[in-house]
Protein backbone atom coordinates (compact mmCIF):
# COMPACT_ATOMS: atom_id res chain seq x y z
CA UNK A 1 0.00 0.00 0.00
CA UNK A 2 1.10 3.44 -0.49
CA UNK A 3 2.07 4.95 2.63
CA UNK A 4 0.66 8.05 3.41
CA UNK A 5 -2.04 9.73 5.27
CA UNK A 6 -4.50 10.64 5.87
CA UNK A 7 -5.98 7.42 4.36
CA UNK A 8 -8.53 7.91 1.33
CA UNK A 9 -10.32 4.56 1.96
CA UNK A 10 -10.29 2.48 4.52
CA UNK A 11 -7.56 0.69 5.61
CA UNK A 12 -7.46 -3.23 5.55
CA UNK A 13 -6.09 -3.51 9.07
CA UNK A 14 -5.23 -1.44 12.29
CA UNK A 15 -3.59 -2.27 15.18
CA UNK A 16 -3.73 -0.19 18.41
CA UNK A 17 -0.76 -0.35 21.39
CA UNK A 18 -2.06 1.01 24.59
CA UNK A 19 -1.04 -1.13 27.66
CA UNK A 20 -2.01 0.68 30.39
CA UNK A 21 -3.29 2.12 32.69
CA UNK A 22 -6.41 1.33 33.37
CA UNK A 23 -7.94 4.89 33.06
CA UNK A 24 -6.26 4.84 29.61
CA UNK A 25 -7.09 2.15 28.00
CA UNK A 26 -11.26 2.95 29.66
CA UNK A 27 -10.68 6.45 27.17
CA UNK A 28 -9.29 4.20 24.61
CA UNK A 29 -12.32 2.30 23.55
CA UNK A 30 -14.08 5.42 22.19
CA UNK A 31 -11.38 5.73 19.25
CA UNK A 32 -12.17 1.60 18.77
CA UNK A 33 -16.36 2.67 19.05
CA UNK A 34 -15.09 5.25 16.46
CA UNK A 35 -13.23 3.19 14.20
CA UNK A 36 -15.74 0.41 13.95
CA UNK A 37 -18.49 2.86 13.30
CA UNK A 38 -16.68 5.05 10.47
CA UNK A 39 -14.25 1.68 9.00
CA UNK A 40 -17.18 -1.25 9.69
CA UNK A 41 -14.87 -3.43 7.25
CA UNK A 42 -10.80 -2.76 8.77
CA UNK A 43 -9.89 -5.50 11.12
CA UNK A 44 -8.44 -4.12 14.76
CA UNK A 45 -6.03 -5.57 16.66
CA UNK A 46 -5.22 -4.37 20.35
CA UNK A 47 -2.19 -4.85 22.01
CA UNK A 48 -2.39 -4.50 25.87
CA UNK A 49 -1.83 -5.30 29.64
CA UNK A 50 -3.16 -8.29 31.22
CA UNK A 51 -4.88 -6.38 34.26
CA UNK A 52 -5.98 -4.06 31.54
CA UNK A 53 -7.39 -7.00 29.49
CA UNK A 54 -9.81 -8.23 31.82
CA UNK A 55 -12.08 -4.90 31.80
CA UNK A 56 -12.48 -4.79 27.56
CA UNK A 57 -11.60 -8.12 26.30
CA UNK A 58 -15.50 -8.88 25.39
CA UNK A 59 -15.69 -6.01 22.94
CA UNK A 60 -16.35 -7.33 20.07
CA UNK A 61 -14.72 -7.20 16.62
CA UNK A 62 -11.61 -7.04 18.09
CA UNK A 63 -8.55 -8.93 18.47
CA UNK A 64 -6.56 -8.75 21.72
CA UNK A 65 -3.17 -9.32 21.93
CA UNK A 66 -2.00 -9.45 25.60
CA UNK A 67 1.12 -8.30 27.14
CA UNK A 68 2.14 -9.34 30.87
CA UNK A 69 4.83 -6.74 32.39
CA UNK A 70 5.88 -8.90 34.46
CA UNK A 71 7.32 -10.99 32.00
CA UNK A 72 9.53 -7.65 31.63
CA UNK A 73 12.33 -7.83 28.64
CA UNK A 74 11.62 -11.00 27.59
CA UNK A 75 7.98 -9.67 26.62
CA UNK A 76 9.34 -7.86 23.63
CA UNK A 77 10.82 -11.45 22.17
CA UNK A 78 7.64 -13.15 22.77
CA UNK A 79 5.90 -9.73 21.33
CA UNK A 80 8.11 -11.25 17.82
CA UNK A 81 6.94 -14.52 17.98
CA UNK A 82 3.09 -13.10 18.37
CA UNK A 83 3.85 -11.15 15.48
CA UNK A 84 5.04 -13.81 13.06
CA UNK A 85 3.22 -13.50 9.72
CA UNK A 86 1.29 -10.40 10.60
CA UNK A 87 1.42 -6.90 8.91
CA UNK A 88 -0.51 -4.31 9.77
CA UNK A 89 -1.60 -1.04 7.53
CA UNK A 90 -0.78 1.22 10.36
CA UNK A 91 0.34 1.00 14.00
CA UNK A 92 -1.25 3.54 16.25
CA UNK A 93 1.16 3.62 19.31
CA UNK A 94 -0.80 5.60 21.94
CA UNK A 95 1.36 5.05 24.38
CA UNK A 96 4.58 7.33 24.76
CA UNK A 97 6.23 5.49 27.20
CA UNK A 98 9.66 3.27 26.33
CA UNK A 99 8.56 0.08 26.72
CA UNK A 100 5.35 0.43 24.79
CA UNK A 101 7.99 2.12 21.95
CA UNK A 102 10.20 -0.83 22.63
CA UNK A 103 7.09 -3.19 21.70
CA UNK A 104 5.88 -1.31 18.87
CA UNK A 105 9.44 -2.28 17.13
CA UNK A 106 8.50 -6.07 16.67
CA UNK A 107 5.06 -4.94 15.24
CA UNK A 108 5.31 -4.88 11.50
CA UNK A 109 3.42 -2.22 10.15
CA UNK A 110 3.44 0.45 7.16
CA UNK A 111 2.69 3.33 9.16
CA UNK A 112 3.77 3.69 12.50
CA UNK A 113 1.84 6.61 13.96
CA UNK A 114 2.60 8.26 17.18
CA UNK A 115 2.31 11.51 18.68
CA UNK A 116 3.38 14.72 18.13
CA UNK A 117 6.89 15.48 19.78
CA UNK A 118 5.08 18.28 21.80
CA UNK A 119 3.02 15.51 23.43
CA UNK A 120 4.92 12.46 23.35
CA UNK A 121 7.28 11.38 25.70
CA UNK A 122 10.98 8.87 26.18
CA UNK A 123 11.71 9.81 22.91
CA UNK A 124 8.73 8.65 21.14
CA UNK A 125 8.98 10.43 18.07
CA UNK A 126 12.17 8.36 16.84
CA UNK A 127 10.04 5.21 17.12
CA UNK A 128 7.39 6.55 14.52
CA UNK A 129 6.99 7.69 10.87
CA UNK A 130 4.10 9.53 11.24
CA UNK A 131 3.33 11.90 14.12
CA UNK A 132 -0.06 13.10 14.80
CA UNK A 133 -0.81 17.17 14.95
CA UNK A 134 -0.04 19.35 17.67
CA UNK A 135 -3.28 19.82 20.17
CA UNK A 136 -3.52 23.03 22.42
CA UNK A 137 -3.34 21.68 26.22
CA UNK A 138 -5.40 18.52 25.27
CA UNK A 139 -7.17 15.78 27.55
CA UNK A 140 -5.83 12.68 26.81
CA UNK A 141 -9.26 11.66 25.00
CA UNK A 142 -8.42 14.38 22.73
CA UNK A 143 -4.96 13.32 22.23
CA UNK A 144 -6.25 10.10 21.84
CA UNK A 145 -8.44 11.23 18.92
CA UNK A 146 -6.08 13.04 17.00
CA UNK A 147 -4.81 9.61 16.08
CA UNK A 148 -7.91 9.50 14.24
CA UNK A 149 -7.69 12.52 13.00
CA UNK A 150 -4.67 12.01 10.96
CA UNK A 151 -5.88 8.99 9.49
CA UNK A 152 -8.79 11.51 8.06
CA UNK A 153 -11.65 10.62 10.65
CA UNK A 154 -13.34 14.16 11.55
CA UNK A 155 -15.89 12.52 13.71
CA UNK A 156 -16.14 11.24 17.23
CA UNK A 157 -18.17 8.66 18.86
CA UNK A 158 -17.77 9.16 22.48
CA UNK A 159 -19.46 6.15 23.83
CA UNK A 160 -17.95 2.81 25.76
CA UNK A 161 -20.16 0.53 25.96
CA UNK A 162 -17.98 -1.77 27.64
CA UNK A 163 -20.03 -5.52 28.36
CA UNK A 164 -20.83 -6.08 31.62
CA UNK A 165 -20.99 -10.13 31.80
CA UNK A 166 -23.63 -11.65 33.69
CA UNK A 167 -22.25 -13.15 36.51
CA UNK A 168 -21.10 -9.61 37.23
CA UNK A 169 -24.12 -8.04 37.05
CA UNK A 170 -25.06 -10.91 39.83
CA UNK A 171 -22.35 -10.21 42.17
CA UNK A 172 -22.84 -6.44 42.31
CA UNK A 173 -26.97 -6.74 42.83
CA UNK A 174 -25.94 -8.97 46.21
CA UNK A 175 -24.31 -5.95 46.98
CA UNK A 176 -26.96 -3.48 46.23
CA UNK A 177 -29.36 -2.76 49.16
CA UNK A 178 -32.79 -4.12 48.79
CA UNK A 179 -35.59 -2.14 48.33
CA UNK A 180 -33.48 0.14 46.30
CA UNK A 181 -31.45 3.06 47.90
CA UNK A 182 -29.29 5.54 46.68
CA UNK A 183 -25.68 4.59 46.94
CA UNK A 184 -22.05 6.08 46.63
CA UNK A 185 -19.56 4.71 45.47
CA UNK A 186 -16.07 5.37 47.32
CA UNK A 187 -13.11 4.43 45.64
CA UNK A 188 -10.62 5.91 48.06
CA UNK A 189 -7.10 5.63 46.48
CA UNK A 190 -5.04 5.89 43.65
CA UNK A 191 -2.39 2.94 42.37
CA UNK A 192 0.49 2.71 44.20
CA UNK A 193 3.10 4.96 42.76
CA UNK A 194 6.50 6.96 43.99
CA UNK A 195 5.65 10.08 44.77
CA UNK A 196 2.32 10.35 44.26
CA UNK A 197 -0.49 11.93 46.98
CA UNK A 198 -3.78 11.78 45.53
CA UNK A 199 -4.87 10.01 48.69
CA UNK A 200 -7.56 12.30 50.64
CA UNK A 201 -7.71 11.54 54.21
CA UNK A 202 -9.83 8.37 55.74
CA UNK A 203 -11.57 10.98 58.32
CA UNK A 204 -12.70 13.36 55.67
CA UNK A 205 -14.14 10.69 52.79
CA UNK A 206 -16.01 9.48 56.41
CA UNK A 207 -17.60 12.71 56.92
CA UNK A 208 -18.79 12.84 53.01
CA UNK A 209 -20.01 9.47 53.66
CA UNK A 210 -22.21 10.60 56.82
CA UNK A 211 -23.44 13.69 55.24
CA UNK A 212 -24.88 11.49 52.54
CA UNK A 213 -26.48 8.88 54.44
CA UNK A 214 -28.26 11.70 57.09
CA UNK A 215 -29.26 13.60 54.23
CA UNK A 216 -29.96 11.22 51.16
CA UNK A 217 -30.15 7.67 53.60
CA UNK A 218 -27.77 6.33 50.60
CA UNK A 219 -25.19 3.57 51.43
CA UNK A 220 -21.34 3.82 50.78
CA UNK A 221 -19.85 0.55 49.17
CA UNK A 222 -15.66 1.15 49.48
CA UNK A 223 -13.81 -0.23 45.88
CA UNK A 224 -10.22 -0.89 45.52
CA UNK A 225 -7.41 -2.55 45.37
CA UNK A 226 -6.12 -5.78 47.16
CA UNK A 227 -2.41 -3.94 48.25
CA UNK A 228 -1.93 -3.57 52.10
CA UNK A 229 -2.39 0.38 51.46
CA UNK A 230 -5.89 0.53 50.36
CA UNK A 231 -6.88 -2.12 52.77
CA UNK A 232 -5.43 -0.33 55.43
CA UNK A 233 -7.19 3.06 54.24
CA UNK A 234 -11.00 1.40 54.10
CA UNK A 235 -10.68 -0.07 56.90
CA UNK A 236 -10.08 3.67 58.76
CA UNK A 237 -12.86 4.70 56.88
CA UNK A 238 -15.17 2.07 57.82
CA UNK A 239 -13.75 2.73 61.65
CA UNK A 240 -14.53 6.40 62.25
CA UNK A 241 -17.72 6.36 59.57
CA UNK A 242 -20.64 6.15 61.57
CA UNK A 243 -22.98 5.18 58.78
CA UNK A 244 -21.27 1.08 58.21
CA UNK A 245 -19.99 1.51 54.65
CA UNK A 246 -19.61 -1.91 53.15
CA UNK A 247 -15.96 -2.60 52.24
CA UNK A 248 -15.28 -3.78 49.36
CA UNK A 249 -11.66 -2.41 48.63
CA UNK A 250 -9.71 -5.88 47.34
CA UNK A 251 -13.00 -7.89 47.08
CA UNK A 252 -14.05 -6.64 42.82
CA UNK A 253 -12.30 -7.70 39.58
CA UNK A 254 -12.63 -5.03 37.00
CA UNK A 255 -15.91 -6.60 35.71
CA UNK A 256 -17.23 -6.50 39.11
CA UNK A 257 -16.32 -3.35 39.68
CA UNK A 258 -18.21 -1.85 36.27
CA UNK A 259 -21.52 -3.41 37.25
CA UNK A 260 -21.17 -1.76 40.96
CA UNK A 261 -20.53 1.42 39.18
CA UNK A 262 -23.64 0.57 36.77
CA UNK A 263 -26.27 1.93 38.79
CA UNK A 264 -24.68 4.41 41.37
CA UNK A 265 -25.70 6.98 42.09
CA UNK A 266 -22.22 9.10 42.25
CA UNK A 267 -18.67 7.85 42.66
CA UNK A 268 -16.03 9.71 44.37
CA UNK A 269 -12.52 9.14 43.52
CA UNK A 270 -9.08 10.48 43.05
CA UNK A 271 -7.23 10.84 40.44
CA UNK A 272 -7.25 7.06 39.11
CA UNK A 273 -8.67 4.21 36.82
CA UNK A 274 -12.20 3.63 38.85
CA UNK A 275 -13.23 7.56 38.06
CA UNK A 276 -12.67 6.87 34.45
CA UNK A 277 -14.82 3.47 34.52
CA UNK A 278 -17.68 5.55 35.74
CA UNK A 279 -17.66 8.69 33.28
CA UNK A 280 -17.82 5.70 30.64
CA UNK A 281 -21.09 4.57 32.08
CA UNK A 282 -22.63 8.10 32.65
CA UNK A 283 -22.49 7.42 36.55
CA UNK A 284 -21.70 11.56 38.29
CA UNK A 285 -18.54 11.18 38.64
CA UNK A 286 -16.94 13.61 41.44
CA UNK A 287 -13.06 13.35 40.86
CA UNK A 288 -11.27 14.59 44.10
CA UNK A 289 -8.02 16.80 41.84
CA UNK A 290 -5.07 18.56 43.59
CA UNK A 291 -2.02 17.57 42.16
CA UNK A 292 -2.90 16.80 38.60
CA UNK A 293 -4.98 18.81 36.03
CA UNK A 294 -8.44 17.21 35.23
CA UNK A 295 -8.76 18.97 32.61
CA UNK A 296 -5.81 16.64 31.26
CA UNK A 297 -6.55 13.87 33.01
CA UNK A 298 -10.26 13.95 34.98
CA UNK A 299 -13.30 12.12 34.07
CA UNK A 300 -14.33 13.68 30.11
CA UNK A 301 -17.99 13.70 30.69
CA UNK A 302 -17.97 14.90 34.09
CA UNK A 303 -15.29 18.34 34.26
CA UNK A 304 -17.65 20.41 36.01
CA UNK A 305 -18.05 17.95 39.08
CA UNK A 306 -14.80 17.91 39.72
CA UNK A 307 -13.54 19.37 43.42
CA UNK A 308 -10.41 21.41 41.36
CA UNK A 309 -7.54 22.08 43.70
CA UNK A 310 -5.24 22.43 41.26
CA UNK A 311 -4.54 26.16 40.27
CA UNK A 312 -4.57 26.24 44.13
CA UNK A 313 -1.94 23.61 44.11
CA UNK A 314 0.15 25.48 41.22
CA UNK A 315 -0.15 28.88 42.74
CA UNK A 316 1.10 27.57 45.99
CA UNK A 317 4.14 25.61 44.25
CA UNK A 318 5.05 27.98 41.40
CA UNK A 319 3.27 31.28 42.32
CA UNK A 320 2.00 31.04 38.58
CA UNK A 321 -1.69 30.28 36.88
CA UNK A 322 -2.20 26.97 35.29
CA UNK A 323 -1.26 28.81 32.08
CA UNK A 324 2.37 29.21 33.33
CA UNK A 325 3.65 25.79 33.52
CA UNK A 326 4.07 23.18 31.24
CA UNK A 327 0.53 21.55 30.31
CA UNK A 328 -0.08 18.60 32.91
CA UNK A 329 2.79 19.11 35.46
CA UNK A 330 2.15 17.17 38.73
CA UNK A 331 2.25 18.71 42.09
CA UNK A 332 4.47 16.14 44.21
CA UNK A 333 3.64 17.27 47.54
CA UNK A 334 2.65 15.14 50.21
CA UNK A 335 -0.20 17.33 51.55
CA UNK A 336 -1.54 18.64 48.11
CA UNK A 337 -4.62 16.86 48.30
CA UNK A 338 -5.20 18.33 51.70
CA UNK A 339 -6.51 21.12 49.51
CA UNK A 340 -9.56 19.67 48.78
CA UNK A 341 -12.35 20.40 51.69
CA UNK A 342 -15.43 18.78 53.20
CA UNK A 343 -17.47 21.23 52.25
CA UNK A 344 -16.40 21.34 48.35
CA UNK A 345 -17.19 17.56 48.51
CA UNK A 346 -20.62 17.66 50.25
CA UNK A 347 -22.10 20.39 47.39
CA UNK A 348 -20.64 18.16 44.72
CA UNK A 349 -22.68 15.29 46.42
CA UNK A 350 -25.98 17.51 46.69
CA UNK A 351 -25.75 17.74 43.40
CA UNK A 352 -25.17 14.31 42.41
CA UNK A 353 -28.04 13.15 44.65
CA UNK A 354 -30.56 15.54 43.22
CA UNK A 355 -30.26 15.48 39.39
CA UNK A 356 -30.75 13.37 36.69
CA UNK A 357 -28.11 10.58 35.03
CA UNK A 358 -26.72 11.45 31.66
CA UNK A 359 -25.86 9.06 28.87
CA UNK A 360 -22.03 8.68 27.64
CA UNK A 361 -22.21 10.77 24.29
CA UNK A 362 -25.74 12.78 25.26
Amino acid sequence: MKTELPFKSAPESICILRLSAIGDVCNVVPIVRTLQSYWPTTKISWIIGSLEHQLVDDIAGVQFIVCNKKNGFRELIDMKRKMAGRRFSVLLQMQAAMRASLIGLNIPADIKLGFHKKQAKDFQWLFTNFKTKPIHQPHVIDGFFGFLEAMGIGQRKLVWEIPIPETAKAFAKSKIPTPPKPYLIVNPCSSSRFRNWRNWRPERYAQIIDYAANRYGSITLLTGGPNDTEKAIGENICRISRSDPVNLIGKTNLKELLALLENASATVSPDTGPIHIANSLGVPTIGLYAGSNPHRTGPYLFQNWVVNAYPEAVRNEFGKNVDGIVWGKRIRQPNVIDLITVDAVKEKIDQALTMPRRSPGA
